[in-house]
């Protein structure tokens, strides 16, 4: 038996049989239930030409027992073999995977984390939803997220409240102490609608907003309404404004929403307290168990959280037409982000969180059916992924966590790192890993969810909450520019990753700057308008670049994701969709050339460079080079 170097781990090898939700190897992507769609397999030919399997058999889960059909080779060429088998949706949920066998003494799962030769679990099987539907509209999109009090600055005419610290816009932001939520700087949605020049300048079709809620912090998680924009940033009619300008350049716009929980001197919280007779009491859980009186997120007292048993409290905030949810959908916005969406619905014996994102988009889909709806999740969010809630999360552990770990600068507490960096709320120094290890994850983490779940999740290399990217790469850390460029091929790298990979890219203000920081507070910089000087301009230039590059192709929006390579220092990839292939290699640091098979491309393949060190083809063998960098060559 020829041995396939990933049927034993997993590990990604150009040779594997190869299948994912993507429209290349799905016919019928949106079935619904009852409804037939036909599954197709690649197989590639062994290193000596021999046949890569002889039968392809469907297993697929029917009424929670397995299945069994048998696929059909449908055709053949000098590269390899393509099977087809039906498959018919008789559950909300269908899991699936693949037997791919060469003879009698070969035995190979196909699932969504990879090939293995041995019994895996059913937690990495390939996924159909038939209630997971994803707007259309979502795939092609960049995001561009936007701090409000910090990216641009107008007259409002509102009263300074007795919280506020007002902060000159050069001033550094504290991000240790009891001032940080309250440090004002006076930026407004006007001041982003003056703004959105630099949206067109980068690419960026999609303008996502943190909280613009009435709050007592500069940050808005702790809402005081849900029914009023804060005057601070210009009220209502701002965000009107801000929609219709967002709108007119053909963009979208998401905002931000607190379901987990208000802020404690929010219109509902004040009248609970004031009578434990109102409607609002039932909205939060009072008890004397608790350390304030009440339950609050992660006994924050500031924070209590929202009690979802509370049909009235759902009816106000999510569900039906009169809801938060549906109100500011009918004013402009085109989906939400929902903050602590993995605890929303969750506190002890209670786990209604399904529900909750279910009633959230059943509101949805009433109102503005073609709206977003995603979940804050940092940590793993697959099993919240499947049903028809969330379309997607902020991909922190499929796609920022294992990029962070490959491409941070240097040993733990060294290369200009700080001992400590938050490893996204870990107390231990960020690991460095090799690229086998962050793909493992990845693969691991997106086998768990079903294709369209992937498609409407976010890729970020950081956010407000997180570090700077450019610090995790090296850069400087005092909150400024890294005009050094110290950090940047490697922060170039992670856009470079972020730019071709399944999902929503989003960009934090300044990234494109080259902003570093050590936390989520540090990072929430005031937007340098006024010090061009100070910009990285080679790295704005990238920006620009990378996002045009994804959009000017199908295959980096819209295609599947068929893995080649992972070693230490380099990984390798295929996007592929019916119009067009993309190959993509990704090197954190000098290294030796890497050389696979070229018909693990397909029949005749030859490149066409679009960006990077050129890959070389002779004598049946695909050369990448060691370069650091990311190369984009398309396959014809």
């Amino acid at each position: 038996m020829t041995r396939v170097a990933g049927s034993s781990t997993g590990s990604p090898d150009p040779l594997d049989p190869h299948h994912d939700g993507s429209v290349m190897y799905v016919d019928g992507v949106g079935a619904g239930l009852g409804d037939e769609v036909t599954l197709r397999v690649r197989v590639p030919h062994g290193a000596d030409g021999s046949p890569g399997a002889s039968r392809v058999v469907l297993r697929a889960v029917r009424d929670g027992e397995p299945a069994v059909s048998h696929a059909t080779q449908v055709s053949e060429d000098a590269a390899g073999t393509w099977w087809e088998v039906d498959l018919r949706l008789v559950n909300r949920v269908t899991s699936y995977r693949f037997l791919v066998s060469r003879g009698p003494d070969d035995f190979r799962w196909l699932t969504a984390t990879g090939v293995h030769a041995r019994d895996v679990a059913d937690a990495g099987d390939f996924k159909i939803s038939t209630e997971h539907r994803l707007p259309d509209w979502i795939a092609d999109e960049v995001g561009y997220q936007v701090f409000p009090d910090r990216f641009g600055r107008t007259q409002t005419g509102a009263a300074v409240p007795d919280w506020a610290i007002p902060c000159e816009w050069d001033q550094p932001v504290v991000h240790k102490g009891p001032d940080v939520p309250f440090q004002w700087y006076g930026g407004t949605l006007d001041g982003v609608a003056e703004h959105l020049d630099h949206l067109d300048l980068l690419g960026a079709t999609l303008l996502y907003l943190t909280p613009v809620f009435e709050a007592w912090s500069t940050h808005r998680y702790d809402a005081v309404s849900f029914d009023r924009v804060d005057p601070l940033l210009g009220g209502d009619e701002a965000l009107e404004r801000l929609a219709q300008a967002v709108h007119d350049r053909g963009l979208r716009l998401v905002g931000d929403l607190t379901t987990n929980h208000t802020g404690e001197h929010h219109d509902w919280f004040v009248r609970a307290l004031e009578d434990p007779s109102s409607p609002e009491r039932a909205f939060y859980r009072f008890s004397d168990e608790y350390p304030h009186g009440y339950a609050a997120w992660l006994d924050i007292p500031s924070l209590p959280k929202l009690d979802h048993t509370s049909a009235e409290m759902a009816r106000r905030l999510y569900a039906g037409p009169d809801s938060v949810v549906a109100h500011w959908l009918r004013r402009g916005l085109d989906g939400w982000r929902v903050d602590v969406a993995n605890m929303t619905g969750r506190f002890g014996g209670d786990d209604l969180a399904h529900h909750v994102a279910q009633e959230i988009r059943h509101t949805i889909d009433e109102v503005s059916p073609d709206a977003w709806l995603l979940a804050e999740h940092g940590h793993d969010a697959t099993a919240d992924l499947t049903g028809p809630g969330w379309h997607g999360t902020m991909d922190y552990a499929g796609f920022t966590r294992p990029v962070w770990c490959w491409l941070n600068g240097g040993a733990p507490g060294g290369a200009g790192l700080p001992h400590g960096l938050d490893y996204l709320g870990l107390p231990v120094d960020i690991p460095v890993l090799p690229a086998s290890a962050a793909v493992a994850t990845m693969r691991e983490v997106h086998g768990s969810i079903p294709w369209t779940a992937w498609q409407g999740s976010t890729m970020h290399l950081d956010s407000h909450d997180t570090p700077r990217f450019r610090t995790v790469t090296g850069g400087g850390t005092d909150g400024g520019v890294d005009l050094v460029g110290r950090g940047r091929d490697l922060h170039l790298v992670g856009l470079g990753l972020q730019m071709t990979m399944p999902g929503v890219p989003v960009v934090f203000m300044g990234d494109e700057l080259g902003l570093t920081a050590v936390d989520g507070e540090h990072a929430r910089t005031p937007y340098p308008w006024e010090h061009r000087d100070t910009w990285d301009e080679a790295t704005l230039e990238a920006y620009r670049s990378w996002i045009a590059l994804r959009r000017q192709h199908v295959a980096l929006r819209r295609g599947g994701l068929r893995w080649l390579h992972a070693g230490e220092d380099s990984m390798t990839f295929l996007r592929e969709h019916p119009d067009q292939t993309l190959l993509v290699h990704a090197v954190r640091r000098p290294c030796a050339a890497v050389d696979l098979p070229v018909h693990a491309l397909g029949p005749d393949a030859g490149l066409t460079p679009l960006t990077g060190a050129a890959a070389g083809v002779a004598g049946g063998t695909l050369t990448l080079p060691g370069e650091p960098g990311v190369s984009v060559h398309e396959v014809r």
